[in-house]
């Protein structure tokens, strides 16, 4: 089979199977091809040395890296059709220090074809969401883990309300991972000189209703995003954290003081994409089971603090967050959603704020 069709084949049966990664890893004498499902690493295939290599160096030539470079770091991208949907992915590669290239594979636009209620156990959960977006200005943070669907809440939340009410959307993403014609879209452009902060400003002579910011990954974005909010937009980002107090740890790590956070910040939502129990597994449910819908082996399980909550972590000027209290959101619907059977055992325990 031609390295054309391996790959043609690779990405369509992650692709049918909701994978979100692909991961080609050298090991030893071969290459181990593992895809990525609920968190976790599952062994697709074993491949060659040389047919490792040929794979990395055909995938790298469609996403426009340099094929001769083995030394440095790549990054590229690529709109493929895959089973009849134009997809957009994301690859990356980086060599072993005895010279073997690894390629991690990601698909970015994942079409949510389920409204937000639909995502998460308690659906009660998602009524609190849509309050907050109906705010006319402040500052909502999302945070959460890698892969956890930050961002498909995010348009999901602000689509499903758009639907009701006329207003525009104006999106800042590095990269655009989910394509949607409601909302103007703009892209980072780092090598163009186009950062966060550039576009943000450009944003507000548009006057729109809702701003949406990827990340905030620098001191730069996190300064003109509570300028934003502090001048009367809703801003809508997210930020790598492990929870709300994490969040607010952050945003003064990035210089933001404790006052400007009191009088920007209305919403943080962390969350988690917890794995469902299966019956037919007796467990999480497996890569190559049926019984659950592929969107269905993960829900999403959220911790929102808001209002009193809110103000409570911020006191004598510095972030104090009451742990016990923090903590307590999350666990009680995770261990809400242990007593129904909707999750195991196990993941109750693993995913459980200690």
């Amino acid at each position: 089979m031609k390295i054309e069709q391996n790959v043609i084949q690779l990405m369509g049966e992650a692709e049918k199977r909701g994978v979100n990664d692909i991961h080609l890893l050298p090991r030893e004498n071969k290459y181990q091809i593992y895809f990525r499902v609920s968190g976790h690493l599952v062994e697709h295939s074993v491949v060659s040395l040389k047919k490792g290599a040929q794979l990395i160096a055909y995938l790298k030539f469609l996403s426009n890296m340099d094929v001769g470079e083995k030394r440095f770091p790549q990054s590229g991208a690529k709109n493929m059709l895959i089973n009849g949907s134009n997809k957009s992915v994301r690859f990356s590669t980086i060599t072993d220090f005895l010279h073997q290239e690894s390629l991690v594979i990601r698909f970015l636009n994942q079409t949510q074809k389920r409204k937000l209620v639909q995502t998460c156990y308690f659906p009660n959960q998602v009524t609190v969401l849509k309050q907050l977006i109906e705010v006319k200005s402040g500052l909502i943070l999302f945070s959460g883990p890698v892969g956890s669907g930050k961002t498909t809440t995010m348009f999901q939340l602000i689509k499903e309300f758009v639907g009701k009410e006329n207003c525009q959307v104006f999106t800042i993403e590095d990269p655009v991972e989910i394509q949607e014609t409601l909302f103007l879209q703009t892209q980072v452009n780092p090598k163009a000189g186009i950062g966060y902060d550039l576009l943000i400003k450009a944003s507000l002579r548009h006057h729109p209703d809702i701003i949406v910011v990827g990340e905030i990954r620098d001191q730069e974005t996190a300064k003109m995003v509570i300028r934003a909010a502090l001048t009367g937009h809703l801003i809508v980002s997210s930020i790598h954290a492990k929870n709300g107090e994490g969040v607010v740890k952050r945003l003064l790590e990035l210089g933001v003081s404790a006052q400007q956070i009191k009088q920007s910040l209305i919403g943080v939502i962390s969350q988690k994409l917890v794995p469902q129990y299966c019956p037919f597994c007796q467990g999480e449910c497996h890569l190559y089971c049926s019984f659950l819908a592929v969107y269905a082996k993960r829900s999403v399980i959220y911790e929102t603090l808001t209002g009193r909550e809110l103000e409570g972590l911020m006191e004598g000027g510095d972030a104090q967050i009451n742990l016990e209290k923090q903590t307590k959101s999350f666990n009680y619907y995770l261990r809400k959603a242990y007593s129904y059977g909707f999750i195991t055992k196990k993941s109750y325990r693993h995913y459980k704020i200690q």
